[in-house]
């Protein structure tokens, strides 16, 4: 049994890829349908970050367990500028894309755990984890 799977960022169609891998892995880990929903549309945000603003980047996506519980971890990573603001990319409504904004706030409320690593000139990673209940 796999327990990680990636997907490199380049194009629009990887965004795709990274969305129906997250969907796969989800299902296969135990979730539900809404939770299946809530994983693939934060996979979809952190993706199109990578492929706006990084230009390429990596999803990484793994099966995980904490004693009797399972879960899935994500993370983003790419080696773009680096996010200059962590704060107002967190705060709600903020976009540079024209966006809804909904963004990297939105992608916090759909999981459990939110990290961020940034660093300018080198690249950003995001961590995100969902337990099944």
């Amino acid at each position: 049994m796999e327990y990680r799977s990636s997907v490199d960022i380049y194009t629009e169609w990887d965004i795709v890829a990274a969305r129906q891998l997250g969907r796969n892995k989800a299902k296969e880990v135990g979730f539900g349908t809404v939770d299946q929903a809530r994983i693939t549309t934060a996979i979809s945000e952190l993706a199109r970050n990578i492929y706006l603003y990084a230009g390429k980047g990596k999803i990484e996506i793994t099966r995980i367990f904490k004693g009797d519980v399972k879960g899935i971890s994500i993370v983003a990573s790419d080696e773009g500028p680096g996010i200059m603001d962590v704060r107002k990319v967190m705060d709600d409504g903020y976009t540079t894309s024209g966006g809804l904004g909904a963004g990297m706030p939105g992608v916090k409320r759909l999981m459990d755990d939110f990290d961020i690593t940034t660093t300018q000139g080198e690249g950003t990673t995001i961590t995100i984890i969902k337990w099944v209940r």
